[in-house]
C-alpha cells in the first residue's frame, strides 16, 4: 500500500526561551537550534519510520536539497522533491518556552510555489488504492484533492493551519480527517469539549474517519456508530513541536496497513509520546521498534 505525502518542507529555527515574546517585546533567547522540519516532511518521516512504503511530492530551494536527502535517508521516496533555483525553502521560527510549549511563525516559501504542472506530474504514478495524506502548508491544494479524487485516491487531512486558505478545497471529497481541537472548531463553526467536537466533525462530515487530537488527554476517533477515546501516555514533556506529526505518521501508516483502529491509536499515542520527551521536530521522532518496545505510565 503506497501512500504519498505532498507536503511542506522547512527549515525550522528553533529559539529556547524563558516565555513567549509578547506585542512590543523584545526577549532574549537561551538558544538557538537549526532543525529539518514542515509538517509535511516530519509526517513522511514518522510514516517511513513506522514502517509505512510513503513518498513525497513537494518543492524546497537550494538552501533546502539536505532536506530531500534526510528525506531519503529516512527511506521515503523523493522522485517527486523538486530543488528550485528561483526561491528559498520554507522555514519556520520556533519559539521554545520554558514548559515545552511552542507558538510558530512560518515563512512558506517553495511551499506555496507549487503549481498545476507539478502537480500533475507528482499524482501520475497514483490512483486506486492508494493513499494521499495532506497538509495546509503548501498551495494548489483544491486541486491536489479534485485530482486524487478522480483518480481513486484515499485522501487524508490534516487541516493545519485551519485558515481561509481551507475554503477552495472541496472538504466533503477528505476520506479521513486528521485534527486537533481548534482546527475542528474551525471547519464546524462550533466550540465545545471534545466530545462535542468529534459529534460536530461527523455531522459534518458523515461519510468520513474523525480522528480528533486532545492533548494531555489523548484523542477520539469517530466513524458511523464507532466511537473510540484513547488516553495519553505520561512523559516529562521537553518539546511538543512535532507530537502531532509523530501521531499522524505512526496512526495512518498502521490504518493504510491494515491494522484495526484501536491498534493505530494506541501506537500513535506511544509514538507522540515519545516524540515530545525529546528535541527538534524531525530528529524526535521515533523508530518503530522503539516505539513498539515504550510502556510508559498513562495518563489518568
Amino acid at each position: 500500500m503506497r501512500i504519498l505525502n505532498f507536503g511542506s518542507l522547512n527549515i525550522d529555527y528553533v529559539y529556547g526561551v524563558d516565555r513567549f515574546a509578547a506585542k512590543g517585546q523584545t526577549i532574549t533567547s537561551r538558544s538557538l537550534d537549526v532543525f529539518p522540519g514542515g509538517k509535511g516532511l516530519n509526517q513522511s518521516i514518522a510514516l517511513a519510520r513506522a514502517g509505512a512504503d510513503v513518498h513525497h511530492a513537494g518543492q524546497v530551494g537550494q538552501d533546502g536539497v539536505f532536506l530531500r536527502e534526510l528525506l531519503e535517508s529516512c527511506g521515503v521516496g523523493v522522485e517527486s522533491v523538486k530543488v528550485r533555483d528561483d526561491v528559498r525553502s520554507g522555514n519556520a521560527i520556533i519559539q521554545n518556552d520554558a514548559e515545552g510549549d511552542n507558538c510558530i511563525v512560518l515563512y512558506p516559501g517553495a511551499n506555496r510555489a507549487i503549481d498545476r504542472d507539478f502537480v500533475d506530474q507528482a499524482l501520475a504514478e497514483y490512483g486506486q488504492g492508494d493513499w494521499l495524506l495532506l497538509q495546509n502548508e503548501i498551495s494548489e491544494l483544491p486541486y491536489i484533492v479534485s485530482c486524487a479524487k478522480a483518480r481513486g485516491m484515499v485522501i487524508v487531512l490534516n487541516p493545519s493551519p485551519a485558515d481561509a486558505l481551507l475554503d477552495g478545497v472541496d472538504l466533503d471529497a477528505i476520506d479521513c480527517f486528521v485534527l486537533n481541537e481548534g482546527e475542528a472548531a474551525a471547519l464546524t463553526g462550533t466550540n465545545g469539549d471534545g466530545e462535542h467536537l468529534l459529534n460536530a466533525m461527523h455531522l459534518r462530515f458523515p461519510h468520513a474517519q474523525i480522528v480528533l487530537t486532545l492533548g494531555e488527554d489523548g484523542s477520539m476517533y469517530m466513524r458511523g456508530d464507532e466511537v473510540l477515546a484513547q488516553r495519553a501516555y505520561l512523559v516529562e514533556t521537553v518539546d511538543t513541536t512535532a507530537a502531532g506529526d509523530t501521531f499522524t505518521g505512526y496512526l495512518l501508516a498502521d490504518l493504510a496497513g491494515g491494522e484495526p483502529i484501536a491498534h493505530a491509536l494506541d501506537f500513535a499515542a506511544r509514538a507522540s509520546a515519545l516524540a515530545v520527551s525529546k528535541k527538534g521536530a524531525a530528529p524526535s521522532i521515533p523508530m518503530r521498534e522503539e516505539v513498539a518496545g515504550f510502556t510508559p505510565s498513562m495518563r489518568s
